[in-house]
């Protein structure tokens, strides 16, 4: 072979490559922009959805993350899935984000109905209350999740796990406390062995969702008591906390909010000092989140930065964004497309975000590639090194 037609092979070889790389890019893992994305739940005929409902833990650089799992339905209009079928799902890496494994949760112990754990009358257990207290939730392999029947005025209940989550005990009720209805996800900070502060959602007066409170147990979760009302009622909602602490006394939390008039969707926040007593309004850390709107997921990290993880969401092509603060969510930087264009519509997000030991961030969420001929949607993780966006 002359030396020309080998550069003519080796350029053919190089180009069916590039070609099948593209062809092929959303089959399996890839990095783009030094950008890990990782597939953890993908099949067809199925739907899975929503991280940021039931709750993400990290042991080292174990990561134990909740979502929803369930036929996939195109007819169902912007979720396309069989809420009939909706199960209760977890994932859990054992290598920081890399690969996954998948765990059903009834399986695991969570046998009570909620609104997207659609669970036969044969299969479903009643929830009851708890009566001996939580021993330890300082206990390293302690979780808690909360659950709802219904997303506007539940009402709730809750699972705990002494062992990462890999048998949860419950259902247990949990109270009203005086509200129209708690229809909470789960965000929650643990203080003591027996203290627990959790943010919930609440019904406003006409029933619909669209308050925040904070509540705490100071008896290892036999009592709650309402501590707080975060912001006044408002026209749209304001739902979905993200809450994070500092010092002794100090919570911030970042929240999804909607406007009617005007309508905008857009992230909150608010700011406590006093351990949650009161709370002020602090800047928007982002104006637009597009149609519909989407939740925060915010995690402090090892250098006293914020991380803030959500989507913008659009018909056209939505993005997996990322904000960082280094004030403590005074002010925000610019946002930082972690992910877009590659045929993602508006079902997508709901992300949560944890930082490994290595600093890496690891943010689990659902996507899609529908505007390119593909409507499956599934979970994925996209691995971040901070370092990047400095």
């Amino acid at each position: 072979m002359n030396l020309s037609l080998k550069y003519v092979s080796l350029f053919f070889v190089a180009l069916f490559f590039f070609f099948n790389s593209i062809t092929n890019k959303d089959d399996h893992d890839h990095e783009n922009n030094g950008i890990l994305h990782v597939k953890v739940y993908y099949q067809e005929g199925r739907f899975a959805g929503w991280p940021a409902n039931n709750g993400i833990w990290k042991w080292s650089d174990e990561i134990l993350v909740g979502f929803v799992e369930g036929e996939f339905q195109a007819s169902a209009g912007f979720h396309t899935y069989n809420r009939e079928t909706a199960r209760n799902k977890y994932a859990r890496s054992r290598d920081g984000g890399q690969t996954w494994t998948i765990e059903d949760g009834y399986e695991r112990g969570q046998t009570g109905r909620a609104y997207d754990h659609n669970l036969t009358e044969e299969e479903a257990e009643a929830p009851k209350d708890l009566e001996e207290p939580i021993i330890d939730f300082t206990d390293p392999g302690f979780v808690i999740t909360f659950m709802r029947d219904d997303y506007h005025d539940g009402p709730s209940t809750f699972y705990y796990s002494m062992n990462r989550g890999k048998q949860w005990r419950g259902p247990y009720n949990f109270p009203n406390l005086g509200t129209p209805g708690v229809a909470t996800r789960t965000d929650y900070i643990v203080e003591g062995p027996q203290v627990l502060h959790a943010f919930m959602n609440v019904a406003k007066e006409n029933g619909r969702e669209g308050r925040v409170i904070h509540t705490k147990t100071v008896d290892g979760g036999l009592n709650w008591e309402l501590v707080s009302w975060l912001g006044d009622e408002p026209e749209g909602f304001e739902i979905m906390p993200s809450t994070v602490k500092f010092g002794e006394s100090e919570l911030f939390t970042v929240i999804r909010a909607r406007d009617l008039n005007p309508d905008r969707d857009y992230l909150q926040a608010y700011r406590s000092v006093d351990g949650g007593e009161t709370w002020v309004e602090e800047n928007e850390p982002v104006y637009d989140t597009g149609h519909y709107g989407a939740p925060p997921s915010l995690v402090k990290m090892n250098d006293g930065r914020l991380a803030l993880a959500y989507a913008y969401r659009s018909e056209y092509g939505s993005r997996l964004c990322l904000r960082f603060s280094s004030d403590n969510g005074k002010t925000w930087g610019q946002e930082i497309p972690v992910r877009s264009g590659d045929g993602a519509n508006g079902d997508v997000g709901y992300p949560q975000i944890v930082q490994r030991e290595d600093g890496k961030l690891v943010i689990v969420y659902y996507w899609n590639h529908a505007l390119n001929d593909d409507p499956t949607r599934y979970i994925a993780a996209s691995i971040v090194e901070p370092e990047l966006f400095e």
